[in-house]
Formats: C-alpha cells, sequence, structure tokens
C-alpha cells in the first residue's frame, strides 16, 4: 500500500506562530520509527495541476494565490503567510490528495500525512485551508471516471464548511460532517448531514453518536470514502473543546475503517487537524490512527 507526504515543503511562519507546522514531520519520522509504515511506502507527493485545482476552486483566486497577490485580509483569514514554499506546499498536498485516492481505489487504502483542508472554498481560504483537498479529489475521481459516488466522512473537531460549500449541488457526493457545535467556523454551510456534540463530550458518547450516523454514509453506497481523521477531538487539543482520550479517537478510526473495509469500499485518509499542546500529543493520536489502519486492513 501506497501513502504519501508533503513535507519536503516546509512553510516558513514566525517565531510563535500558533500553527503546529512541525508535526508531519514528526509523524512521518514517527511511523517509520514504530514499524506502522516502512520508509519506501510513503512517497513524496505530487504536485497538483491547476486543472484539478480550478474543478473545485476559481480560477481568478487560483491565480491571485499563486502570483503572491493575496492580500492582508486574505492572508489573516487563512491564518498563514504567503510565501513561494506556501504554494509548493499547498500544491503537493492536493495532488496528494488525488494520488491517495488513485491509489486506495486500487488497493483498497491509502492516505497522506498530511491534508483535510476542508475550510476553503471556492474563492478563498481559511483556518489554515488554502485550497481544499478532498473537494479536489472527489471532484478528479468523478471527472476521470474512477468512481460514480464518493463520500466524506469528516471527524475533525471543526466543521467542513469548505467542503459542504464548494459539494453543494453534487448529487454524486455525500459530506458527512460530525463536529463540536461551539466551535469554529461560525457561520456553517450545511453538509448533507451535520452532527453538533456539545463543549466537554467523552469517548462513549462520541463513538455512541457516530455510530448511529455512520450507515448514512453507507446507504449513500459510495466507491470511494474520504477519511478527515482529524484529532483536535482530543481533550488536550487547544482548539477542540471536546473530550475524547487517544483510546477513544482510536476505536473511532477502527468503527470508521472496519465498517468501510468490510463493505469492500476504499478509503483514502487526511490526517486533519491537531493543536495539542505539546504537540507530540496529536502526533500520538495520528500514528494511532496508521496503527489502527495497519490493524485492519492487514499491510
Amino acid at each position: 500500500m501506497r501513502f504519501f507526504t508533503s513535507d519536503r515543503f516546509v512553510i516558513p511562519l514566525p517565531d510563535g506562530h500558533s500553527f503546529p507546522g512541525r508535526k508531519y514531520i514528526l509523524l512521518r519520522e514517527c511511523l517509520v520509527r514504530d514499524g506502522i509504515l516502512k520508509a519506501d511506502q510513503i512517497l513524496p507527493s505530487p504536485l497538483a495541476g491547476d486543472a484539478d485545482i480550478v474543478r473545485a476552486h476559481d480560477a481568478a483566486y487560483v491565480a491571485t494565490v499563486r502570483e503572491g497577490r493575496l492580500d492582508t485580509q486574505a492572508q489573516r483569514r487563512i491564518g498563514l503567510p504567503w510565501s513561494a514554499n506556501l504554494v509548493d506546499r499547498v500544491t503537493a498536498t492536493m495532488g496528494g490528495a488525488v494520488a491517495a485516492a488513485e491509489a486506495a481505489l486500487d488497493s483498497g487504502l491509502s492516505g497522506q500525512l498530511a491534508g483535510g483542508t476542508h475550510h476553503a472554498h471556492r474563492d478563498f481560504g481559511a483556518g489554515y485551508c488554502v485550497f481544499n483537498d478532498f473537494a479536489i479529489a472527489a471532484l478528479k475521481v468523478l471527472a476521470e471516471g474512477w468512481g460514480a459516488r464518493v463520500a466524506i466522512i469528516d471527524l475533525d473537531v471543526h466543521q467542513g464548511d469548505g467542503n459542504a460549500a464548494i459539494l453543494a449541488g453534487h448529487p454524486d457526493v455525500f459530506v458527512f460532517s460530525m463536529q463540536g457545535e461551539k466551535n469554529f467556523p461560525h457561520q456553517r454551510v450545511a453538509s448533507d448531514l451535520d452532527v453538533d456534540l456539545p463543549d466537554g463530550t467523552e469517548d462513549e458518547i462520541y463513538l455512541r453518536t457516530l455510530a448511529e450516523h455512520l450507515p448514512a454514509v453507507f446507504d449513500f453506497r459510495p466507491d470511494l470514502v474520504l477519511y478527515q481523521a482529524g484529532v483536535d477531538p482530543l481533550r488536550e487539543d487547544r482548539l477542540g473543546r471536546l473530550a475524547l482520550t487517544l483510546d477513544g479517537l482510536a476505536r473511532r478510526d477502527r468503527l470508521v475503517l472496519t465498517e468501510c473495509r468490510s463493505r469492500g469500499i476504499p478509503v483514502s485518509m487526511a490526517i486533519g487537524g491537531g493543536y495539542a499542546d505539546p504537540i507530540e500529543v496529536s502526533v500520538q493520536a495520528y500514528v494511532n490512527t496508521y496503527a489502527v489502519a495497519k490493524e485492519v486492513y492487514r499491510f
């Protein structure tokens, strides 16, 4: 099985910036060190072409990003300063999402050690998201005829407003998002299925709620599931407001992946948000997601 990383491009950030960019390299190193993935299973994410990006995004916005013409307000909304490395990084992350989707359809499972950029809308970025990897991947799958139906299971603690906005009106895509009810973004865009959870939700209620709503995804009969496995529902997360444990998150991943595999539905994963302090706690949660995937798919 093949997995992808875009961490060869490091986003330059000022001292004290809140985005934990080093988590991506830490994740790759831990996965190899712990024997969960072999180094040669992790491939460089290819750069996405503009033709793929503009299926999901306005061409003028794409040009503005590429040419470094994002104004101060646009950069503040994204939360990241513009740089040539930022453009390379997000272009690789978009290409990695497409490559992982294609690899999942071939082998049953793939993923990227990045991604889950679900706050990017058609003509603007937000919440550390410049372009929307799952929207780009889903529309590529449909345009190329790799599959007829795509479902997104978005379990990041923040609602996937960009997914919902870009993919609205596509009857061949189903977007399921389960998130903290009082968390970012404060102006929501309705998904096909949204489930809100109160602050402080713990493992058992979370898992029971997820189990109650997953059947709606499978009733859609997708040919591919894009799984946004954000670890920011973790109790230790600075931005999460929920109270899951590392074990609860692993049980979440096992539930999703087992249900998909039992139905023969390929899965492509993105790691989504994770902002614990120290960041090593989030990295461990990401590692656990891949450990569960290895257990379920026996690779």
